[in-house]
């Protein structure tokens, strides 16, 4: 089985060369970068990493080799981005990955032998943040309960689908907010999907910006409000006037 990593970006600068430094070695068959139009770094660290001189490179591993690094550009928004990564492998797995998310080192074997089953049509990680703060521990594991009891999961969790599925059930709906949400929800129509206990570790700046309990409180509200019905348009309206 073919597996690829898609990871969208927009001005990641920060996190985009420690991100693809832990991915490649992983043994992947194709690594994607879909560019959403970055003012920063973000493309210029990609292509230096993905570039002939890869092992000078001043992100470094010598084992970058293992995966081909792609920079593709799209227009903006997260799920036209990982559609786009989507449309440019062939594999025969597809794996999204946030810029910001490091995954298992076993990551490759686990998504393989999940998808060997058909039972199984596709999965997501458990998630930890990357603080060693009670909170963030708090926030994880209300996480991973939340998506192990409905089934629902979230960018954050690396979520992983086999290729005939993804085309089958419409790809991620052009929406600007809660795509992962929309998305594994049709998921879990077309077959089991699975909890993976194998965690990805992501950051908990964001949380730490806005402050965790604020962070909580608006991340239910939006989903309420998105699950009785308020469209995803109007959801990022509200999102940016609260933030």
């Amino acid at each position: 089985m073919t597996i690829a990593v898609i990871i969208p970006v927009l001005n990641e600068a920060r996190c985009i060369g420690q991100t693809l430094s832990h991915t490649a070695p992983l043994g992947f068959d194709d690594l994607i970068i879909v560019d959403g139009g970055s003012r920063d770094a973000t493309c210029a660290i990609v292509e230096s990493l993905a570039g002939p001189g890869l092992a000078s490179s001043e992100h470094n591993p010598a084992s970058f080799t293992h995966s081909p690094i792609r920079l593709l550009t799209s227009p903006p928004g997260r799920a036209r981005q990982l559609n786009a990564g989507a449309a440019a492998t062939h594999c025969d797995a597809l794996l999204f990955l946030h810029a910001d998310t490091r995954l298992p080192s076993n990551a490759r074997q686990a998504v393989s032998t999940t998808l060997s089953d058909r039972a199984f049509v596709g999965g997501r990680f458990d998630v930890r943040f990357d603080s060693s703060c009670l909170t963030a521990s708090v926030v994880a594991n209300l996480m991973n309960l939340r998506s192990r009891l409905s089934g629902i999961a979230t960018g954050d969790q690396a979520i992983f689908v086999r290729r005939d599925v993804f085309e089958r059930i419409g790809r991620f709906a052009d929406i600007p907010l809660m795509e992962d949400i929309e998305f594994t929800r049709r998921l879990k129509r077309a077959g089991e999907v699975m909890p993976l206990q194998d965690t990805v570790v992501t950051a908990f700046r964001r949380w730490e910006q806005q402050g965790p309990l604020r962070t909580i409180l608006l991340m239910w509200t939006l989903r309420f409000l998105y699950w009785i019905g308020m469209s995803p348009h109007r959801l990022e309206h509200f999102y940016r006037m609260v933030r």
